[in-house]
């Protein structure tokens, strides 16, 4: 056992002892590893904490455990998914809402329970931005309702990153619905009464359009009746995430256990809409030149909001130039790897050594290294040599940076280092190198989201947020030029929502039509697309399976390279040659053997 497995053995055993505690299950089986809480069945992952780090750090950590736990003992997966709104700022507000009932069970019977929970609840507003809000529009409804109730069942002040968006809306909540906010008290413990009196603060505040209608509630309910109450889909479980249409992600296998149906990422992309629109074939997804189409089994509602933006266009001269410093500063620990790849990686590319020599012949140029043996031995007839022509493909790299606010904070950084390295190194080596990045104009859908409002939110609008597509260094700029951009990554109020299918495809359709003869594409994500807007009102796999879509055209059809770096996540299994990397030590040797290998010279 190493000294920081032994610093965290304590910390293991009381964090299981207690989740088994407030789920009131002594076989519930606790694992620790990093990234999300997941939950399958009752197996429980949950982050184990840095040695050293705070205690507001370790209180949300333990927030999580905290709150798991007590989901698992008091919410019904069943009741809850047969009175969920299928879209809309509805069902985001009855998920919040149901989460302030667990919450509140737990901190009404504990206050160390109640401290964990709220440090939770700080970590997770940050991790959303929420404490960044400015303006009204920016400050989701059903989120400050769901905030709101929190407050007024338990008490409690909220962490100010929470109230912050809470203050935009309190008013206007409690005239209209605080009444029935109010009588949510006397069925914290009767989920269905509760969620009942849930539908009628939304109705209070003019949701009612987005409920179904009871009849059809009831209908669901028999439906459901002969499924395990006590059963969970396999499912990944992380507070923060929006509950989507959970029927479409259920069903029963052959053995009567609930399992979560996903498109497999090997699948046949072209297949998902076969049935909508039989004409769609691989063939026709590239046009003449090898760009991408974006549009199959695809749209966006608006692009007219939609920007691609140089990054010094984004941020001052002198604020560009302190983010720069800053970036320096996390880099000084790596010079050793830079210099160790850079010197690897440039004995492999050969970018301009365009010539070669063939040893041992028995005619040519006189070798001078087989001198002395030649005086040895005058009669010895492999002591020339012959220059020759070597055939190498000129070759361009793109990086893609995921710049959402998911990656905020250890993430971004180690993106921002793993472009700064790898920028440098290739430019050394005399290879084209572009570094894009891609997020959104506003959290929870922008402008777009507004046109749609307007326009009567129509049904399964697609794409619902503005792009924003950065780029940071175009392949025919310099390096010296543009170093300088790739400290824009650290000001995290760029970093908003990420839609990864639409930014694969610009970065492919950009790189595609260069005149190099190799083309690499490389991006560096921390995971899956989320985009709120856009997931509340169509399928909740919509920009996922967008995503494997352009993966799977790039993989089988593109003359492109494509592979992947996921940082502190596993992207194995939607990209075909992928690397997870989860902190800047291990940047040297997991992007040495990629490329290295990648760019092996054939002759």
């Amino acid at each position: 056992m190493s000294e920081e497995d032994h610093l965290l053995e304590p910390f293991k055993r009381a964090t299981v002892a207690t989740m088994r505690a407030l789920a009131e299950n002594d076989e519930l089986e606790v694992t620790f590893g990093k990234g999300a809480v997941t939950v399958r069945g009752h197996s429980v992952e949950v982050p184990l904490p840095t040695v050293g780090c705070s205690e507001q750090e370790l209180n949300a950590i333990r927030g999580m455990g905290d709150e798991v736990a007590l989901k698992l003992r008091y919410h019904d997966t069943v009741a809850h998914r047969t009175r969920t709104p299928k879209a809309g700022p509805a069902q985001e507000l009855f998920e919040w809402v149901e989460d302030a009932r667990i919450a509140s069970i737990g901190t009404l019977r504990m206050e160390g329970v109640a401290r964990n929970l709220d440090a939770n609840l700080d970590a997770l507003c940050k991790q959303q931005a929420f404490d960044l809000i400015t303006a009204e529009g920016e400050a989701p409804l059903g989120i400050a309702v769901g905030l709101l109730v929190r407050q007024r069942l338990t008490g409690r002040q909220l962490p100010a990153s929470a109230e912050n968006v809470v203050r935009f809306w309190r008013d206007y909540i409690e005239e209209r619905a605080g009444d029935d906010i109010e009588s949510l008290r006397d069925c914290l413990h009767d989920q269905i009464s509760f969620a009942d009196r849930c539908r009628n603060i939304m109705v209070d505040l003019g949701l009612a359009s987005e409920l179904e209608d009871p009849s059809e509630l009831e209908d669901n309910d028999q439906d459901t009746e002969n499924i395990d109450e006590n059963q969970d889909p396999d499912a990944e479980y992380a507070p923060e995430d929006v509950v989507l249409d959970d029927d479409a992600m259920a069903e029963e296998d052959a053995d009567g256990e609930s399992t979560v149906v996903e498109m497999d990422a090997d699948m046949d992309m072209n297949d998902l809409g076969a049935e909508a629109d039989p004409d769609e074939s691989p063939n026709f997804s590239l046009d003449e030149s090898g760009r991408i189409r974006v549009d199959v089994n695809y749209a966006s509602f608006t692009q007219e909001f939609d920007e691609v933006v140089k990054a010094e266009d984004l941020c001052e001269s002198e604020e560009l130039a302190r983010l720069r410093a800053l970036l320096d500063q996390q880099l000084i620990p790596l010079q050793h790897t830079t210099s160790k790849l850079a010197n690897r990686l440039q004995r492999r590319l050969l970018a301009k050594q365009n010539r070669t020599w063939e040893f041992d012949l028995e005619e040519g140029l006189l070798d001078a290294g087989r001198l002395a043996q030649v005086v040895v031995d005058p009669l010895n007839p492999l002591a020339f040599k012959q220059e020759r022509e070597m055939k190498f493909r000129d070759t361009v790299v793109t990086m893609l940076i995921d710049s959402s606010g998911s990656m905020r904070g250890r993430s971004i950084t180690i993106a921002a280092m793993c472009a700064d390295i790898l920028g440098r190194t290739l430019e050394r080596c005399s290879v084209g190198v572009e570094i894009l990045g891609f997020t959104t104009r506003a959290w929870r859908g922008g402008q777009s989201r507004e046109e749609w409002i307007t326009a009567g939110k129509p049904s399964n609008p697609g794409r619902l947020n503005d792009l924003r597509h950065i780029i940071y260094k175009g392949a025919d700029d310099s390096w010296r030029r543009s170093r300088r951009n790739l400290g824009l990554m650290m000001r995290e109020e760029l970093l908003k929502e990420n839609i990864d299918g639409e930014a694969l495809i610009w970065a492919h359709n950009r790189l595609v039509t260069r005149t190099e003869e190799r083309k690499v594409l490389m991006v560096i994500s921390d995971g899956l697309p989320v985009d709120n807007s856009t997931l509340l009102v169509n399928p909740s796999s919509y920009l996922e399976q967008h995503l494997k879509y352009a993966i799977d055209v790039i993989e089988s059809q593109s003359e492109v390279e494509l592979i992947a770096i996921g940082i502190g996540h596993d992207v194995t299994h939607h990209y075909g040659r992928a690397v997870t990397i989860t902190d800047a030590e291990q940047l040297g040797g997991a992007i040495t053997e990629q490329l290295a290998a990648l760019f092996d010279v054939t002759t």
